[in-house]
């Protein structure tokens, strides 16, 4: 479980960082270079961050297609994991003030120091990454152990402790990770902490309009995006008659651990006229990578 320790600064004015995304400027920009795959800096060399793992309830999420605009999940969980994140990050959510899609205009402070677990960077050249606050006392830019115990002091695992996140594993995490993440959320959903009050993922829920999903039923964040793109090419209506083939058509690649068996993300989505849910827990799920 070796991944490349990088220090820097957590960044967050005129940016609009969530539950599970925020820049990072590294100390080293050069560093960047040892990971797997490209990164997509900016020009101080700073990077947003996909955290990874996990997946909190969007604050601004805009599909790729149609005109549907920017929308958001129901903003009690949404808004408390953005603002966990920063404070568990070293920032005082509470003085953070934000504009027009998010963008933070004020805070203080608005960086702060930290550094990140990473490998590899994602098809939109984000970081992915296990984020931490303060300075650790591993060398910059060098290979460590990620282990269960350096694991548990990460944003990540203390947003699915706490459940305020989603888990959404992906092919190339480590196994003994993905079990250590796996037991928080278990634990989380048994003690109905966060998002596990009100989670219809499993449960299901009608479709009755774009409102069911924005404001009023909280489902996997994967879920959701999928479903609000499929709306966006839809003309405003909200009937699923076609949903399950444009499921297809995405071609999301899972892995359902127990069964050991890869399948299309379409086969574990039911439908049955407006009503939708997922057939398998989303800590069962592994996705492959795009």
């Amino acid at each position: 479980m070796v991944m490349i320790l990088i220090e820097g600064t957590f960044s967050i004015l005129n940016a609009a960082p969530d539950g599970d995304s925020v820049r990072f400027i590294p100390n080293d920009p050069s560093l960047w270079k040892k990971l797997e795959t490209k990164v997509h800096p900016n020009k101080s060399g700073g990077v947003q961050l996909r955290l990874d793992s996990i997946d909190t309830l969007e604050t601004h999420y805009r599909p790729n297609v149609g005109a549907i605009g920017i929308q958001h999940q129901p903003k009690k969980f949404a808004d408390a994991a953005s603002a966990r994140l920063l404070d568990i990050l070293g920032f005082d959510s509470s003085t953070v003030e934000r504009g027009k899609a998010e963008k933070v205009k004020k805070a203080v402070p608005d960086r702060v120091p930290g550094y990140i677990m990473t490998r590899f960077a994602d098809v939109y050249g984000r970081a992915v990454a296990f984020a931490c606050k303060g300075k650790s006392d591993k060398p910059d830019g060098e290979p460590i152990f990620v282990d269960k115990a350096l694991i548990r002091q990460t944003a990540n695992y203390q947003l699915l402790a706490e459940g305020l996140a989603y888990p959404t594993f992906y092919s190339k995490q480590y196994v003994d990770l993905r079990r250590e993440l796996t037991a928080a959320v278990t634990k989380a959903r048994s003690k109905k902490l966060g998002i596990w009050t009100e989670d219809a993922t499993n449960t299901g829920f009608n479709l009755a309009s774009l409102k069911t999903i924005t404001d009023e039923v909280e489902i996997l964040p994967k879920l959701f995006r999928r479903l609000l793109s499929y709306l966006a090419i839809n003309d405003d209506s909200v009937e699923l008659d076609g949903f399950a083939e444009f499921l297809e058509a995405n071609k999301d690649r899972i892995l359902i651990l127990s069964e050991g068996r890869m399948t299309g993300f379409d086969n574990v989505v039911e439908i049955d006229g407006q009503t939708l849910k997922l057939t398998e827990k989303p800590e069962n799920l592994v996705f492959f990578e795009k």
